[in-house]
């Protein structure tokens, strides 16, 4: 059996630390700080390069200065940002400042446990309500700028329709299905849409994607094939309640 999970718990609310301890009481996690100010936490413990970090923003905007103190503090944890709503410019600004995950508390004990094991696996998670964010964007209208010059014009039809499916955080396996080629050949196309956007990885590029408008491949016809990326238990064919995006 794996070590469990070390947890600190920054939380300015006693009570919500308090749940949180209890919610993760088990053979999976381990509590080993709990305190209201990021300043009082001390990395510690033979293990603390496994360390995962719940900062709660509760209903104000994710710190980025928090955020900051953390890396420097422990360069090596992970850190997820449990919000009270879901803001979709929160959430962006929590992973651009180093956050591996972004969730809504409206979020049910099961569910957070499996995307809390997720994180500690090594993957990146956003909430399910930017699945309803993505379905609101508009088609491709226009070419899109991004902030560094790029834009969807660079691509080809395949590698947008590549990036397309990255916005729903399909493994190469789903994608090489779907559009009847090798998993090969997504891998290359894949590699070319992050050398044209000039994003280090996957999930970079669905954020660029969902920044610059574009919408998201339907999958409702077979979305049972997308069960290895996302926490378990699917409804009505949305990743429910939390989505992984894989990060390499």
């Amino acid at each position: 059996m794996s070590e469990p999970t070390n947890v600190v718990l920054l939380c300015r609310n006693t009570i919500v630390r308090e749940g949180l301890r209890r919610i993760l009481h088990g053979d999976d996690f381990t509590v080993t700080q709990s305190t209201s100010d990021v300043e009082n936490y001390t990395p510690r413990g033979a293990h603390s390069e496994d360390t995962l970090i719940l900062l709660d923003s509760g209903s104000e905007d994710v710190d980025t200065d928090v955020l900051a103190t953390i890396r420097k503090k422990h360069p090596a944890s992970r850190t997820v940002v449990l919000s009270d709503r879901f803001d979709y410019q929160e959430m962006v600004t929590a992973l651009r400042g180093g956050a591996w995950g972004y969730i809504v508390k409206e979020i049910s004990c099961e569910p957070l446990i499996g995307t809390l094991r997720l994180v500690a696996m090594g993957e990146k998670v956003l909430p399910s309500q930017l699945a309803d964010e993505l379905q609101a964007h508009p088609g491709i209208s226009a070419p899109v700028m991004s902030d560094g010059g790029q834009d969807v014009s660079n691509l080809s039809e395949r590698e947008l329709e590549i990036l397309q499916w990255l916005i729903m955080g399909c493994p190469n396996k789903v994608i090489a299905r779907h559009m009847s080629i090798s998993e090969a050949t997504v891998k290359v196309h894949v590699k070319a849409v992050l050398r044209k956007l000039g994003v280090k990885n996957r999930t970079q590029a669905a954020i660029w994607a969902a920044n610059h408008g574009l919408s998201a491949r339907s999958v409702e016809e077979d979305f049972d094939t997308f069960t290895p990326s996302y926490v378990p238990e699917m409804t009505a064919g949305l990743p429910s309640p939390e989505m992984a995006l894989i990060s390499n």
